[in-house]
């Protein structure tokens, strides 16, 4: 078996419609026009300018049913939260710490929005005991929504770096909500673009050697990637449409994103069999370098920083970078992890 599988960007951009070619072209010219407004920092014209490519993208995602960004789907009053969250993590003034809790707020945002808004009346109880005792053991009940059979045959499949807290909030959720506490298997795909390269050639690589994922525990299974960023959906096709290669075949996928590029949404949804994209937030287009505008950076540095290229971390030094305060709250996840990695070495 190859160590590397290669995914190319004109292969990505088969799947792409004659109509969504259009549409993205449209907002690329839309974008375009607001550089100028940009250059003078007229904020009300940049606002305008915003509100329009916002209402564009409303239109054609609604012709996409798989593709759930969350200000389309909620209430208004939900998306002062959403802006907020976002406004946050896009700031270049947001520091590693408050970057690492926006982040989470924004994947308990979005689980929420994909698994427990539209629940049935089907409820599951939580029993708590309470720290007071006077005049006996008090207890508390409360109500969550039985979602077990929807998420208790998930297994959170990790897209190195960026996506690997992502992945633990995700999966952190999924235990809380589950009445048996079940904590998902995970599977984790080195996977790399060549960012020496342009978006309209890009190559997508998965390093097989260093990834680390059991075959039999993705059959039939509802497949989960949580990734900060889905600027082209390259990685994520990649890894799918190898694992299909090897006879995987997924009961249903699901792609969580703080931020998706619209391009990217569409492109994972064309590609991809019964897979539903869900994003905080969409932006319009990307740069000649696949970099998503306006965009906020490279998610995965402001995560977990930057590596030397002499000397890069492992998963497991760069889990234990994440400090002894996400060990402690992720601590069933990381167990999940290292007997993982551990178990292939």
């Amino acid at each position: 078996m190859e160590d590397k599988v290669i995914l190319k960007a004109e292969d990505l951009d088969g799947y792409l419609t004659e109509e969504d070619q259009k549409d993205l072209q449209g907002l690329h010219e839309m974008y375009e026009d607001t550089y100028k407004f940009f250059i003078t920092e007229n904020k009300d014209s940049i606002t305008e300018s915003f509100d329009k490519m916002g209402h564009r993208m409303h239109e054609i995602c609604s012709k996409h049913p798989q593709i759930k960004v969350y200000s389309f789907e909620t209430e208004e009053g939900a998306h002062a939260e959403a802006s907020r969250v976002i406004s946050k993590l896009r700031d270049i003034k947001t520091d590693h710490a408050e970057f690492m809790y926006y982040t989470q707020r924004a994947f308990e945002m979005l689980f929420r929005l994909a698994y427990t808004d539209s629940h049935s009346e089907k409820k599951n109880h939580i029993f708590v005991k309470t720290p007071v005792t006077v005049p006996v053991q008090n207890y508390a009940v409360h109500k969550i929504p039985d979602i077990d059979d929807e998420i208790e045959s998930s297994v959170m499949c990790v897209m190195l770096r960026g996506a690997l807290l992502p992945s633990m909030i995700m999966s952190k959720e999924i235990e809380e909500y589950s009445s048996k506490g079940y904590v998902t298997p995970f599977a984790l795909f080195k996977i790399s673009r060549d960012d020496t390269r342009r978006e309209n050639d890009m190559q997508y690589i998965l390093n097989l050697k260093n990834s680390f994922f059991n075959i039999e525990e993705l059959d039939g299974k509802d497949l989960i990637f949580a990734d900060p960023m889905n600027a082209t959906g390259g990685s994520l096709v990649t890894v799918v449409k190898y694992l299909q290669s090897r006879g995987v075949k997924p009961k249903s996928i699901k792609f969580f994103n703080v931020i998706s590029a619209l391009k990217g949404s569409l492109r994972v949804t064309r590609a991809l069999e019964n897979c539903t994209c869900y994003t905080l937030w969409m932006d319009p287009v990307l740069n000649e370098k696949a970099y998503i505008l306006p965009g906020l950076g490279d998610a995965g540095d402001r995560l977990n920083g930057t590596d030397s290229h002499e000397m890069p971390r492992n998963i497991i030094q760069l889990i234990a970078d994440y400090g002894s305060n996400i060990a402690g709250l992720y601590r069933n996840q990381l167990r999940k992890i290292e007997q993982t990695v551990l178990g292939k070495m």
